[in-house]
């Protein structure tokens, strides 16, 4: 899956523009704060229709402005054109799929397929519970179409069911008890299935990084997965929810689990290790979306490679970038802080503009 042609206006800092993109993908040069990563954003923008910084789209509009548009032509087999607006007056955004809008946003999700990797990733490792679950969510919700589905029907029912906790209301939150109970059980048995055939990559993946014992697990109750567990689950978290005014158990307050050398790697890793780590759930999530979509995923990668020594650039660059037919997009402040040998064509970019 590549992307053929790119068109952004008003998002963000970056100048209007209107252009092809190299088959292979290409090398962006610029200072710090001249637009790099903004480019990168418009790039996955079609992906998810939000930023993958989780910006607010009247944030990524440019400061003052309108609005913004992006707009991607893909090539699968068969081009295709997918396109966003975000309106500023009202709030308003329209996603079309070749010129047609979808029922929902959720329907057009996926049909551009791309894989960030920026600086702040290393979060997974690091970070809280919460980002590893929106890594697992987005993940899962590219390669299967149902269970975003159920995500949402989730979210929504959650959303109810802490709504009447709050009011002080037990029998309005626990008439949503059923539906969080069907789309949970759903996320929990998808999930897992995920954590299985996910954790010999993970291994494998950091041992080829130099970081050996890797280890990925999940964290969660168990019975969850089936929906007739929910009920006593549920009736047992009830007078510790209502102290509290939201619902305490559920994947919602699950996380993964990585180790390495059978240690947490967000407590005792290193900082090559926890780096490590991240890398490796980016390698599985570009695996996962081919195997399940069939078809190469595009890669972002937002000045990567300045934060590893020599020997794991090599390592990451060539896990990387040796993916025959993967459409590769790097950016970088200058060419000798890439790998060696890079063979991408090189655009650069100055106060938003973007020159090839």
């Amino acid at each position: 899956m590549r992307l053929r042609h790119l068109a952004a206006r008003g998002f963000r800092n970056l100048a209007d523009l209107d252009r092809e993109l190299p088959e292979s993908g290409l090398v962006l040069l610029g200072a710090n704060a001249q637009g790099k990563t903004n480019l990168l954003e418009a790039i996955y923008y079609p992906v998810l229709f939000r930023s993958f910084r989780g910006a607010a789209d009247q944030e990524v509009a440019r400061f003052d402005g309108p609005g913004f548009q992006v707009e991607a032509s893909i090539e699968d087999g068969r081009t295709l054109v997918v396109s966003a607006a975000y309106a500023a007056q009202g709030r308003r955004k329209r996603v079309l799929v070749e010129g047609q809008e979808p029922e929902r946003v959720a329907d057009a999700v996926g049909a551009w397929l791309a894989v960030s990797f920026l600086p702040d990733d290393v979060a997974l490792a690091t970070g809280t519970a919460a980002g590893r679950r929106g890594y697992l969510d987005r993940l899962l919700s590219l390669a299967d179409p149902h269970y975003l589905r159920s995500l949402a029907r989730y979210r929504h029912a959650l959303a109810q069911r802490n709504s009447g906790l709050r009011q002080g209301r037990p029998e309005l939150a626990c008439a949503f008890d059923a539906p969080l109970a069907a789309a949970g059980a759903e996320i929990m048995r998808a999930r897992e299935r995920w954590v299985v055939g996910a954790a010999e990559q993970f291994a494998a993946e950091l041992d080829c990084l130099g970081e050996r014992g890797g280890r990925l697990g999940y964290r969660g109750q168990a019975a969850l997965a089936d929906p007739s567990l929910w009920d006593a689950v549920l009736s047992e978290a009830l007078p510790r929810d209502r102290a509290r005014g939201m619902t305490t158990v559920g994947p919602h307050r699950d996380d993964l689990v990585l180790e390495v050398g059978g240690r947490p790697l967000r407590e005792f890793g290193s900082n090559g290790q926890q780096r490590g780590a991240a890398v490796a759930l980016k390698l599985i999530e570009l695996s996962a979306l081919r195997a399940a979509r069939g078809s190469e995923p595009a890669l972002l990668l937002d000045d990567v490679f300045a934060a590893f020594d020599r020997e794991r650039q090599r390592r990451l660059a060539h896990r990387l970038l040796d993916a025959p037919g993967r459409q590769v997009i790097l950016t970088a402040p200058r060419m000798d802080e890439l790998p060696p040998g890079l063979s991408l064509p090189v655009w650069h970019i100055d106060a938003g503009t973007v020159t090839s």
